[in-house]
């Protein structure tokens, strides 16, 4: 009895001590550990300050989770790579809240986001729906980076990958970041990749992550991102009196001619690569990818009927998600829908279908070849 009341009287004191600090230190000591002296010396060799910006990018089919960090010189570099431990759903973006999809796209992190008491043992929200998802209809909520290495549509590492994930994001914070940057990408968006999935459904909406994808790799800088015509553009400085509106068409405007020229370059070698992909054909099987609006709200209604109490059948194991860890493999879970329900309130029901399957713009022009196959242009914008 005594050491109970000892107990209750030492939570007491730590919960005063941390509403007079108004900081979550004592009764969180998680969220405040400290960076390994490994990657301390690592950022310090590649002139990082601890507290220097940061940004994020995900690649589904690798299972990875990169952390990059702003140099002395104003470019980022990569600090570490971590492991997905699992992440929920198929290659592709998430259509509909319930489809048990993780997101793709680019996303803001800011400090309001991020949970240092997460049931999951630490998180940040990825900020889903964005603008983009928005403009195009799409829906869900509470859609993380967490620990405890289970997802219901998350990204979900281990709970020492996320102290370490989070101390990033704090010390970044902590430093005057107001925000970073989440790139979530289906895999890496090399033109040998998108030559292997130039058939694929979502092909179009993943050519619009590429751009982005490819501003980062030339600028080393995290893009300015902007939505107009249900479109990802970056990089763009409208014209004077013009603003870029998600649902509206884009305004008339320019970049630096600098970054102009380095990324037809770029772009231009890139293609190179993909034409010649085309005719030697594919070097690796293509991953199983959400089959749009159908097999989303399909997995959906499963869901909520499951969450109702309803006896529901087994997935079609043609339709049924896949779950992908850090083994790198991408096995369908041919298992009862009980396997989708959705964990620590992060319930999800069926929603009103989006106005499109995907984005009716994409950030190149496509027709078909001879043999039938997709013809990539991603300079085509520069048209307009």
């Amino acid at each position: 009895m005594n050491i109970r009341l000892a107990h209750a009287a030492l939570l007491t004191a730590m919960l005063a001590l941390a509403g007079c600090n108004g900081t979550l230190n004592d009764i969180a000591p998680k969220a405040e550990r400290e960076l390994p002296t490994r990657i301390v010396q690592t950022m310090k060799a590649k002139g990082m300050a601890k507290d220097a910006p940061i940004m994020m990018r995900i690649f589904k089919e690798e299972g990875e989770l990169e952390v990059w960090k702003q140099k002395h010189n104003g470019r980022y570099d990569l600090v570490t790579s971590y492991d997905i431990c699992t992440w929920s759903g198929k290659l592709g973006p998430k259509f509909a809240e319930g489809d048990r999809q993780a997101p793709e796209g680019f996303y803001t992190i800011r400090p309001s986001q991020m949970n240092p008491q997460s049931s999951y043992h630490l998180a940040f929200n990825i900020g889903f729906p964005n603008t983009f998802d928005r403009a195009n209809g799409r829906t869900g909520k509470h859609l993380m980076v967490h620990g405890a290495c289970s997802s219901s549509g998350c990204y979900s590492m281990t709970d020492e990958q996320v102290e370490e994930i989070y101390a990033f994001a704090r010390d970044a914070f902590r430093g005057g970041q107001q925000a970073f940057q989440l790139q979530a990408f289906p895999f890496r968006m090399t033109a040998k990749n998108m030559a292997r999935y130039r058939n694929d459904l979502n092909f179009e909406f993943w050519q619009t992550l590429k751009e982005g994808y490819d501003h980062f790799e030339v600028t080393r800088k995290p893009p300015k991102v902007d939505v107009c015509e249900r479109r990802y553009v970056f990089n763009r400085i409208p014209a004077e009196g013009h603003s870029f509106a998600p649902t509206e068409a884009c305004p008339p405007s320019s970049q630096p001619e600098a970054l102009m020229t380095a990324y037809r370059a770029h772009v231009e070698k890139e293609k190179s690569v993909f034409d010649k992909a085309l005719k030697s054909g594919p070097t690796k099987e293509a991953k199983p990818s959400i089959q749009g609006l159908k097999e989303a709200h399909l997995v959906a209604d499963w869901s909520q009927r499951r969450a109702r109490g309803e006896n529901v059948t087994p997935q079609p194991p043609s339709l049924a998600p896949t779950a992908v860890a850090n083994n790198n493999e991408s096995a369908p879970m041919s298992v009862p829908v009980s396997a989708y329900a959705a964990q620590d309130g992060q319930t999800e029901g069926t929603a009103a279908p989006p106005p499109s399957q995907n984005s009716p713009s994409a950030s190149g022009a496509e027709s078909e070849d001879g043999s039938g196959n997709r013809v990539w242009n991603p300079l085509s914008r520069f048209r307009r």
